[in-house]
């Protein structure tokens, strides 16, 4: 019996494992039958925590990947097309203003207007009381109680829109608390838009102010007028270069104007109470 040949195994050669990925070789039992082989390339390695972040910081973090950067998240600051100095930033966690911020905010807001506007009224009411006096029929005194009326709302309308329109997009009362009113995007709201979103409140307001209380329970704390009008209240370092300086808490400021604010509803109720009580004494 003829002895059976032991196969012999060849090592390969640089040329072959240096090869493109899909190479064709000899296999040493079938001739020159060519025989397929897939050469697999290695990963990359990957960068080892606490080189560096993706974000700007240095090490402690892990890095984060493109499609990690991408996932959606509610809270995520979302693109805008908007350019220049006030073009809002795409990274980092929004804090949406809270209701009683908002609160804070128009309690210091009412009381700047409701200065600005008796003032105002006072200079109207001294220079239309001569031809008040002069009509006998009442109708140039209810002309002028009109006319301060109408001018009192657009007072009112152009302070809150030009300061919502603004690099800040804060009024007075809100750079106190820190918030500001932006787009759903980010963006720096028009003047136009400012204006709509005033005559907007009005019917928050007229709904027993329920447009307003929407705030506290809506996902993005929304109030009625800013679902209208498309518009957001965060923080004032939301959509900026520092994100990282967002404040949740509500401040000692907010939380002191809250108070007072209190201790004037309790009083007006108080004296109105009292008010009554001497009312239904005389009547009896």
């Amino acid at each position: 019996m003829a002895p059976v040949a032991e196969p012999v195994l060849e090592p390969a050669t640089p040329e072959q494992v240096a090869g493109p990925a899909l190479a064709e070789v000899t296999s040493p039992h079938h001739g020159s039958a060519p025989e397929a082989r897939l050469e697999l390339e290695p990963l990359a390695p990957t960068a080892a925590p606490g080189t560096g972040t993706a974000d700007g910081h240095d090490g402690g973090h892990a890095w984060t990947t493109a499609e990690a950067s991408q996932a959606y998240s509610p809270y995520a600051a979302p693109v805008a097309a908007a350019t220049g100095y006030y073009a809002p930033q795409a990274a980092g966690e929004v804090v949406l203003a809270g209701f009683w911020k908002r609160v804070a905010a128009y309690l210091i807001d009412s009381v700047i207007v409701g200065v600005a506007g008796t003032l105002v009224g006072m200079v109207l009411a001294l220079f239309a009381l001569p031809l008040a006096l002069s009509d006998d029929s009442g109708a140039a005194t209810a002309i002028m109680h009109l006319g301060v009326q109408l001018f009192s709302i657009l007072l009112t309308a152009v302070y809150y829109a030009a300061f919502h329109a603004s690099r800040g997009g804060a009024t007075p009362g809100k750079m106190a608390i820190g918030i500001k009113v932006v787009r759903t995007d980010g963006s720096r709201i028009s003047l136009l838009r400012g204006i709509g979103r005033y005559f907007a409140t009005i019917l928050s307001s007229l709904i027993l102010c329920i447009g307003y209380l929407m705030a506290a329970f809506t996902q993005r704390k929304q109030a009625l007028h800013d679902m209208v009008c498309d518009t957001l209240v965060v923080d004032k370092w939301a959509f900026t270069e520092h994100p990282e300086w967002q404040r949740r808490e509500l401040g000692t400021l907010t939380i002191v104007v809250l108070v007072l604010g209190g201790l004037l509803v309790v009083g007006a109720l108080v004296a109105l109470v009292a008010m009554i009580g001497v009312i239904a004494s005389l009547a009896a």
